[in-house]
């Protein structure tokens, strides 16, 4: 009897594949999906005394596409398929239609960029990528996302159906289109990554999985793409911001800053290797909006104490990523190295102009509260800490600011005429 553990991780690792190959032979996503499950259901009688094959994707894929196709013709009632579409031994190392590895970087390419498809919503392309891609169950994702499962099945059914509307093409991607997509499907796979990364103490159990499976599609990309330097900067980038997970709240679950975390309990595993990729990337001498966010992590990795942080090369960074992909957030981000090197004064200059296309943004006030504390203007600093603490988006962030609060006293009575 071979280990039920050594099964599952073997039917899990073969899923993208079979999964993608599964649509592209149906082109309907629910039809692949059924027909993976099936599969997955005759490998766990089957492969438990004989042991998974030598290639799961391939037998899980024969195995689904005749279930599905059984299925189909019993349906329309002309009978069961000939004995020769049979289940194939699990000993086998060739299942009767075998695909090569060119097949399957197409079809994993096609099914992500399906999950990222442009006509759905963030929310929608993370559900279905969570869902299809990585075979969470509906349960799993709606608990991630603090919604009720039948919030979460409405939601995915929404977006598969938008997807069969759009009529997706399902041909093998050209070299054009391929670029496209990984545009598309490499902005997902970080939507879906901040998404586990922002999690707080009260939702970080049900939520760190979505960093960690991002994490995993990262891979998975980089395998599709491997000369590609933003997939190598987008997985080491996200390494790098879930290296500091450990150290990013204390035991009363309130967030620790980044110039206050114990940096010893950073994963050294992760940023060691997202300096590689980095090196790797470097090679091209093409630079991008992921390489630099993870260049601009890196410093602040390689810094054993915060006053070792090089904060000039990390404003130069932003700067360079300014004029790449000009974006308020960018340029909020970049004045906290202002701040560091030319004072809050300086910084402040630089965050007042975003406050049209800002207001409703939580990080701003904070900051700009937090630089109008070091300028001794507390009443100011005051009122940008409020309003910071009413857009906070947990407890854990309306804890921070009320110690920002609390630092600077009581207000002054109001004085009667």
């Amino acid at each position: 009897m071979h280990d039920p553990a050594h099964i599952d991780i073997a039917i899990s690792g073969a899923r993208p594949k079979a999964v993608a190959a599964l649509l592209r032979y149906f082109r309907d996503l629910d039809t692949a999906e059924e027909a993976f499950q099936e599969a997955c259901l005759r490998a766990v009688q089957t492969w438990p005394d004989k042991g998974p094959p030598r290639d799961p994707a391939a037998w899980l894929i024969t195995v689904g596409r005749n279930a599905a196709v059984d299925t189909k013709r019993r349906i329309r009632s002309i009978g069961p398929l000939p004995e020769a579409d049979a289940l194939p031994d699990a000993r086998d190392d060739l299942a009767p239609e075998r695909l090569d590895e060119s097949h399957y970087g197409d079809d994993i390419l096609r099914l992500l960029f399906v999950c990222g498809h442009p006509a759905l919503p963030a929310t929608q392309q993370i559900a279905l990528a969570l869902r299809i891609v990585s075979g969470l169950t509906v349960e799993q994702i709606a608990k991630a996302f603090l919604v009720s499962p039948a919030a979460m099945e409405q939601r995915i059914t929404r977006a598969k159906r938008v997807i069969a509307e759009a009529g997706v093409e399902f041909d093998a991607p050209g070299a054009d289109e391929r670029r496209t997509r990984l545009a598309a499907v490499a902005t997902m796979i970080y939507l879906i990554f901040n998404e586990g990364y922002g999690s707080t103490p009260d939702t970080a159990a049900a939520r760190a999985v979505l960093a960690d499976e991002a994490i995993r599609l990262g891979r998975l990309l980089l395998s599709l793409f491997p000369t590609d330097p933003e997939v190598f900067g987008l997985l080491a980038l996200m390494l790098l911001q879930q290296s500091r997970a450990p150290a990013r709240f204390d035991a009363h679950g309130e967030i620790v800053l980044l110039e206050e975390q114990d940096r010893s309990r950073w994963k050294r595993t992760l940023i060691d290797e997202a300096r590689l990729l980095l090196e790797r990337a470097s090679v091209s001498q093409s630079l991008g909006p992921y390489q630099l966010q993870a260049a601009i992590a890196a410093l602040h990795a390689r810094a054993t104490r915060p006053e070792d942080t090089l904060w000039k090369e990390i404003d130069s960074l932003y700067q360079v990523l300014e004029a790449l992909q000009p974006s308020p957030v960018v340029t909020l981000n970049r004045a906290v190295a202002v701040w560091k090197l030319r004072g809050p004064e300086a910084a402040l200059e630089l965050i007042d102009p975003l406050r049209s296309e800002l207001d409703a943004y939580f990080y701003w006030h904070g900051l700009r509260g937090t630089l109008l504390k070091e300028l001794n203007k507390p009443d100011e600093a005051r009122g940008a800490l409020n309003r910071a603490i009413a857009l906070a988006n947990s407890v854990a962030e309306a804890k921070l600011i009320r110690r920002e609060l609390d630092s600077l006293g009581a207000a002054p009575a109001t004085r009667l005429p």
